[in-house]
């Protein structure tokens, strides 16, 4: 099954790995990929445990109508394995209800103990 990150590569062999398999993201712009395809398969669980602590809900609404159907990365910066920071710029394609709509946002990422975390993301106009 294609990942739906939109990578081309199978699910076990992109996002997989660090959903269901617990690796660990090397870049900013892999966690902002598996992020969005944990959004697609509504694990909560993993949105939480990948989301910095100082800006993390307590919860995520689990009763969410998006369909997501569609990611295309714009921009990166910075956010590769020997970065502390890094900055991800994509579009989010989904429906609800059957009408389309896209989210342009720039996300922060932080990399701490090895390990990278979405701190906050800027929601881009149309």
């Amino acid at each position: 099954m294609d990942c739906p990150c939109g990578s081309k590569l199978d699910y076990t062999d992109c996002c997989g790995r660090f959903i269901d398999a617990g690796q660990i993201a090397q870049t900013a712009e892999a966690l902002m990929r598996s992020r969005y395809t944990a959004y697609t398969k509504s694990d909560f669980n993993y949105l939480l445990t990948t989301w910095h602590s100082s800006t993390r809900p307590e919860s995520l609404d689990e009763k969410q109508s998006q369909q997501w159907i569609g990611l295309k990365i714009l921009h990166t910066e910075a956010g590769q394995a020997d970065d502390s920071n890094g900055v991800v710029e994509f579009i989010a394609r989904y429906k609800v209800n059957g009408r389309a709509f896209r989210l342009h946002e720039t996300s922060r990422f932080v990399k701490e103990d090895r390990r990278w975390f979405y701190v906050e993301g800027i929601i881009q106009p149309a």
